[in-house]
């Protein structure tokens, strides 16, 4: 684990050089940790893939008292994880979404199965039995990447991408799936709709899904979908 200089006030640690559950709930740990901490000497926090940015109040801290609390902290969570044989796991919670895989839902779901020489129920069924981690939050506020989706339905990015898809469309794109938390252009492919919104700003927390949960995806009917206040 690297802890590293990024600007006058932010520092950023690294924990791995990798993608893995690992390191995931190690982050998940840290920012467990430091979020009493936010607005408290610390600003923001910031989580990755394999890495954490942390913004500080130098004028509570400077760098290095900022970098020996946090060895501090490491220590501790990386004493916790080896004396737990779960730690991989850690103890994030895990969120599950439900999907309408319908085909007037899915444009691509055809295509990706096709290609995947499967069914589109064998793609739906592999889809919802992934335990997906949350890596990160970006590109768009409640876009969340999750990994790591079967290879037997991973698919490249289209080619052209959609000047829009609809807000709750769930995607894959190589081997991360996500759901559009708006109306936003793409280029991931299709395969149904979540009606649970990913990004509410005036309620708290305003996002359903944070760095370091696990989520599933559960198979709804329209009529379900639609009750759950999906549009199509």
């Amino acid at each position: 684990m690297k802890i590293e200089v990024a600007g006058e006030n932010a520092l950023i640690l690294y924990f791995s050089d990798e993608v893995s559950d690992a390191s995931s709930a190690q982050i998940y740990a840290m920012t467990q940790a430091l979020e009493a901490l936010v607005g408290d000497g610390i600003i923001d926090l910031v989580p990755s893939y394999a890495s954490l940015l942390i913004i500080y109040d130098h004028n509570r801290y400077n760098y290095y008292s900022l970098k020996q609390y946090l060895q501090t902290i490491i220590s501790q969570i990386e004493a916790a994880q080896q004396a737990d044989n779960t730690a991989e796991e850690g103890n994030a919670p895990i969120i599950t979404l439900p999907v309408y895989y319908g085909v007037e839902a899915a444009p691509d779901l055809e295509e990706l199965a096709r290609n995947a020489q499967l069914t589109t129920d064998e793609v739906i069924a592999i889809h919802q039995a992934g335990l997906y981690q949350v890596y990160a939050i970006g590109f768009a506020p409640g876009f969340a990447f999750l990994g790591q989706v079967d290879e037997r339905i991973a698919a490249p990015r289209k080619s052209t991408p959609r000047k829009a898809v609809p807000k709750g469309a769930v995607a894959i794109a190589d081997r991360q799936t996500a759901v559009y938390p708006s109306v936003s252009p793409a280029g991931w492919n299709l395969i149904g709709l979540c009606p649970v919104p990913m990004f509410e700003p005036l309620k708290t927390p305003s996002m359903p899904l944070a760095t370091g949960n696990k989520v599933k995806f559960k198979a709804i009917s329209k009529a379900e979908f639609i009750s759950m206040g999906g549009v199509l």
